[in-house]
């Protein structure tokens, strides 16, 4: 599927961005700019099912490797940089050795995806959909207004059978098995999603590992200039 996409300047450099679930390129509104500042072209995506790319035709359409395999057919391969938060980091993950960018950035990345009780649970991202602006608020209170009008409309557009295509990728090992290129993991404090033993192995498997300390997971909507810090000799 080809991917509806935003651009941010016209530098020689490419950086790719990918957002999470349930989001859309406008979550990289303050990242997209100053990327492009600093010399990038700034190419960020809507996954399929979010924002204004086309929708799957059944939840089964909505698997780590449909994402992935729409990422190559739309974004060039060889870039500088791509950074991908949460569900954007397992879809680059997925896509890496096809896109071939010379740098990647996992943001709190979605390798992990629990079974059994208490663990993934599509229904409470689907109830998402009747959360007002001030549900929103009260779960990120350190979000800028903007975003929080963003995340109101981005959710609205969003197709909630995306999150029941994850279900049958509970329980599996989604953790790289390397570093397939000079890789970034940026997490949480705390991660919800990458344990700290699962650090230590993501380490030894060739991650450079920097925590934004009381960031929650969406870092770089919740602490911008930590999440811009955290780039610091990786952009």
């Amino acid at each position: 599927m080809q991917l509806h996409t935003t651009t941010w300047g016209e530098g020689e450099r490419v950086a790719l961005l990918i957002h999470g679930i349930m989001a859309d390129h406008r979550t990289w509104r303050r990242v997209g700019p100053v990327l492009a500042e600093r010399g990038y072209r700034v190419v960020a995506v809507d996954l399929r099912g979010h924002g204004a790319s086309g929708r799957a035709a059944a939840p089964s359409g909505y698997t780590p490797q449909d994402y992935a395999d729409d990422l190559v057919e739309t974004l060039p391969a060889g870039a500088e940089l791509a950074i991908g938060h949460s569900l954007g980091g397992l879809t680059l993950a997925t896509a890496v050795e096809r896109l071939a960018p010379r740098r990647a950035v996992y943001v709190d990345p979605a390798w992990h995806l629990p079974s059994g009780p208490g663990g993934y649970q599509p229904e409470l991202f689907t109830q998402a959909k009747s959360l007002t602006r001030d549900h929103i608020r009260q779960f990120n209170p350190r979000w800028e207004d903007e975003d929080l009008d963003i995340e109101v409309d981005s959710v609205r557009r969003w197709d909630e059978r995306s999150a029941h295509g994850l279900l049958p990728f509970t329980g599996k090992d989604l953790w790289p098995a390397r570093a397939v290129v000079p890789s970034l993991l940026m997490l949480a404090d705390p991660s919800m999603l990458v344990a700290p033993e699962r650090a230590r192995m993501l380490e030894e498997r060739g991650f450079e590992l920097r925590t934004v300390a009381g960031a929650g997971h969406t870092i770089h909507r919740d602490d911008f200039d930590g999440f811009m810090t955290a780039l610091q000799g990786w952009i």
